[in-house]
């Protein structure tokens, strides 16, 4: 009895070891792991808070310069004698104007490009259109400049222009919104192409949320007898709206820092235009077209621009987070 007591304690022992060396090794990976995890969010924070301190240091004597009044000052006269007069509303108009336009292009062509590829194209022809449009999304932005600047620049300046600029003439309110001379700078131009870029950031990211949508819904739908325009609307778009509007809240945010290929087609000027045939300028434009060759109160206003646009993208993807929020509230409710 005593043998089988000692045999029994000679087997249990050593098992009863390699369990705890197991849990300290398990306990060792959680700590390592919850510690990087923390280290990596706490890096994210501290290099944000870094950026918006560089920025308000760099902005503040451009803040004590020109006070609130910046906001509404149009003129930008850097060189002006014995203090310049600068002014961020020309390119705070430029950056929102095109940046609406843009939206108001390319969301309903992006998602029309979305449920045609996840509804309506033939099986066969769904990969390489997906891939093209992955593609386009990858293109550097300073190739869609000089796109913009050598064909669409002047196609629109030629053909495009001229006649609506003929259609509207006599229009009240459409002649001055639409109105000439034509141009191959335009904040028309610059919103074309900003429509162009993010597109594929909108038909992309609804492609994969529209590919979640159980297929039970869908057919159910279709056996009701709705059409497939009925079937996108009233099943596949509310059952996804969270992740499209997420996918067009990236592609607004990608719109409203855009700058080399806004800054080859835009015109870069200060001056607000009624007219969207006209020049104009953005924020990221005007820092990318002076920013090198600035100093002082100058230097000072264009990083105070860039602290604007910095604030001007938190409110918006703020607002679009409480959106979300909301909806998310309202579909469990």
């Amino acid at each position: 009895m005593t043998d089988m007591a000692m045999e029994s304690v000679s087997v249990d022992v050593p098992g009863k070891a390699d369990r705890v060396r197991a849990l300290a090794a398990f306990r060792l990976n959680d700590r390592i792991f919850y510690w990087v995890t923390r280290l990596s969010a706490l890096l994210v924070l501290a290099i944000l808070g870094g950026i918006i301190l560089t920025l308000i240091v760099g902005a503040w004597p451009a803040m004590r310069a020109f006070g609130i009044e910046f906001l509404w000052t149009q003129r930008w006269a850097p060189q002006l004698k014995p203090q310049p007069v600068l002014g961020a509303l020309g390119p705070l108009y430029g950056t929102i104007l095109t940046s609406f336009l843009a939206m108001l292009i390319a969301v309903p062509a992006g998602l029309g490009v979305a449920i045609v590829l996840t509804e309506l194209c033939p099986q066969q022809f769904r990969r390489p259109v997906r891939l093209a449009i992955e593609l386009l999304a990858g293109i550097p932005s300073i190739i869609y400049g000089m796109w913009g600047f050598f064909v669409l620049g002047p196609f629109l300046a030629d053909t495009f222009q001229p006649a609506i600029i003929a259609i509207f003439e006599h229009v009240p309110v459409l002649n001055v919104i639409f109105a000439g001379p034509p141009s191959y700078l335009s904040l028309f131009n610059a919103s074309l192409v900003l429509a162009v870029m993010i597109l594929p950031f909108i038909s992309a990211i609804s492609c994969d949320v529209f590919a979640t949508v159980p297929p039970m819904l869908k057919e159910s739908a279709y056996g009701l007898g709705c059409t497939p325009w009925e079937v996108m609307s009233r099943v596949v778009i509310p059952y996804t709206r969270v992740g499209v509007i997420g996918g067009i809240m990236l592609a607004l945010g990608r719109a409203l820092g855009e700058t080399m290929a806004v800054t080859f087609i835009i015109g870069n000027s200060f001056r607000i235009s009624s007219s969207l045939f006209g020049p104009g300028t953005t924020i990221s434009a005007a820092i990318a077209s002076e920013f090198a060759e600035s100093d002082g109160l100058h230097q000072s206003a264009l990083i105070l621009l860039g602290l604007l646009l910095f604030v001007l993208t938190l409110l918006v993807l703020t607002g679009a987070r409480l959106l979300l929020m909301r909806i998310e509230r309202k579909a469990g409710a």
